[in-house]
Order: structure tokens, then sequence, then C-alpha cells
């Protein structure tokens, strides 16, 4: 593989309605498109989602860092596939989104060196089981935004975001469960909202009321206080904000972790899938978790979403936030049915881009 040009556009996408995040309140979504191309002419592309308290970049310091210093390290240079691109970027410390997109755009361009999509490649599914996230709103708005998703698309599993405080949490726990019946699998992600004395007592109350897996109860280190905390909660503690390496996995497992998120468009393909090798070889099972991202960028992490073994998966795909999003820069997005979508068939993603809508939303100024 040997890259020879690229280049980075920016588009922002308005939500359906506003949204509450943990840290963060916003009513549209700004995103970064990386387009790889080698020297046969094959593209790659690979979706950043920009927002300042999840990655940690603007639009000019990703570009500036793509341009200054890591594209320069791979253009031009012929390397054994992704493996060997990463390796060249090994030295430049930190720039985690900016690595992760070229890692990605990479692994599609040498899937398209084989005639199949990368999903698979890595001897997954064509079909995807997906999950959808319920973010912070008053309990009777969660519930029926539950109730309304679940007719609609089918979903079995809800991802039910806390961290309002443990009885507005436990409220809507009651309100959605209600509102969907019982054969629905629930979990929540409280965001890191509650004390680290807490963690235990909150996950054992959610535990109770039906939840399957607590994820970031409270701010976790890899340490004896969350091995303690594994050990008595007697569901998955679902490690995501201090899981974005081989690395922090390798440390959380060794504190008997049994279930690791792997967010593809955070961390990059590459990283994803060494943790979900470490954590099948210790037990364990991961998640892909959701990154806000458009419907291209959805599809592109689902390739990795569609290979992790059914018995490794902790829960189904998060990959849903798209649903809420109301533009969106694809040709055409394949349906949601059941409660499963069913991936392009095609090698080369860089041919599902609408290229005039990317530069139609592209920011002003």
């Amino acid at each position: 593989m040997k890259l020879v040009d690229w280049s980075l556009h920016f588009y922002e996408l308005p939500y359906e309605r506003e949204v509450v995040w943990a840290n963060a309140v916003e009513s549209s979504g700004l995103y970064a498109l990386l387009v790889l191309v080698d020297e046969n002419g094959i593209q790659g592309v690979a979706e950043g989602t920009i927002k300042a308290t999840w990655s940690g970049v603007s639009p000019r310091s990703l570009a500036a860092s793509l341009e200054d210093f890591l594209i320069p390290k791979v253009l031009g240079v012929e390397c054994d596939g992704p493996a060997a691109v990463m390796k060249r970027l090994e030295g430049v410390p930190e720039n985690r989104l900016a690595k992760a997109m070229i890692d990605n755009a990479a692994w599609q361009i040498d899937a398209c060196r084989t005639g199949q999509p990368l999903w698979k490649v890595w001897g997954g599914s064509q079909s995807v089981e997906l999950t959808w996230a319920i973010t912070r709103q008053p309990p009777a708005v969660m519930a029926a935004e539950a109730a309304r998703v679940c007719e609609r698309y089918g979903f079995r599993t809800l991802k039910v975001k806390g961290g309002q405080r443990l009885d507005i949490d436990l409220e809507a726990l009651r309100e959605i469960r209600a509102a969907v019946g019982d054969d629905v699998v629930l979990y929540v992600d409280a965001n890191s909202a509650y004390k680290r004395t807490e963690a235990l007592a909150y996950t054992l109350a959610i535990r109770d009321a039906g939840a399957t897996v607590s994820e970031d109860p409270s701010p976790l280190r890899a340490d004896g206080l969350f091995a303690e905390l594994q050990a008595a909660a007697g569901i998955p503690i679902l490690v995501d904000r201090t899981c974005t390496s081989a690395e922090d996995a390798a440390h959380y497992l060794e504190k008997g972790a049994t279930a690791l998120s792997t967010k593809a468009g955070r961390i990059g393909f590459s990283e994803a899938r060494e943790i979900s090798t470490l954590a099948e070889h210790n037990g364990a099972r991961v998640a892909l978790g959701l990154y806000a991202e458009s419907a291209l960028g959805t599809l592109i992490s689902l390739q990795y979403g569609a290979a992790i073994p059914r018995d490794l998966q902790l829960v189904a795909a998060e990959q849903t936030f798209y649903l809420g999003i109301v533009e969106q820069v694809v040709t055409e997005m394949p349906p949601v049915k059941d409660g499963r979508i069913e991936l392009p068939a095609i090698a080369d993603y860089s041919k599902l881009v609408d290229w005039e809508r990317v530069r139609r939303f592209a920011p002003v100024g």
C-alpha cells in the first residue's frame, strides 16, 4: 500500500431534537471526512466526530495535525497494509482521532484491493443487530421515545442514559420498562455521574430495576476499587471513557473487567480489534459503543461491529444515533428492520458519499 493523496472535509448536520449529553447540549453534529488515495486510485474514507468534550479537537486543530505531521509520515511510502501505516505513526503522541481516521481509511483501501467489503474480509455477517440509546430527558419523555423507536424499528435492546440522579434514573427505568414490555433488554450508562464510593450502590439499584449492564457508573480506574466493584456488582461494569487503547484494556482485564467498550470511530479499527482479542482471551466481552456518528460513519464503524463474534458481544451495536439526524451525506442508507441493518455489500465505501451534500453542509466560516 502506497498512499499518494488525501483530502479533509467537514460537514454539520442538524438533529431532529436537542440532545443532552453528560457534558454538552447540542442541536447539530459536526463531522470530519478523511479521504486517502493509494497509487492505484483506490479511495478509503473515514469519519471523525468533532466534539470538544469527546474528541478534544476542532476542525482547525484536526486539519493541522494531519497536514503538519501525520499525513507526511505515510504519504508516498510503501507500507505492508494498515498495520505498517499505523506503525509509522507510533512516534507521534496523542492525536487519537486523527490516527483513528487514518487507520479506518487505510483498512478500507485494503478491503478494496480484495474486492470484498471489510466486514466480509473479517468474516462478519452482513446483518447487524442494533441498540437504541435514549439520551437524558424527563422519564416520561424517555419512555415515550423508547416505545416509539421499538415500534418503528423493532429494537430489542435499549441503552438508557443515566446520571440525572438515582431517583430519576430509576424512574426512567420503570417507565421505559412499562412502555416497551419485558422482552426488551435495558442497560444504563451513567457517564461517570456518580462518585466512586457510590458506584456499587448505584449499580445494585439499577440491577434490581432490571438493568443488565452498568456502564461508567462513576469515574473508573483500573485499580482495586474497580476490582471490588465488578466482583460485587452481579452484572457487567462496562468500561468506556477510560478504555481507549489496548493498554487500557489490559490493565482493566487484570483487575477482573468483564466488559469493555470498543468505539471504532474514536480509536480506530486496529485498536478496537486488539481490545476485542484481549477480551476474548480473558473471558470478557466487548460493546461497539456509539460515537454519535452520521449515517456514513455508522456504516463505516459497523463493518467492525459485524465481525465481532456473537459470544464476544456484550450488547447489540449502538450505532443508531444517525436515525435522529435530519440530513445525511450518503447516497442511500439501508433501512432498519426488526432491529437490524443490512450492510452494503460493496467493497468501496467511498461510493456511498454524496459529495454535493458534503459541500452543502460544510460549516460556514
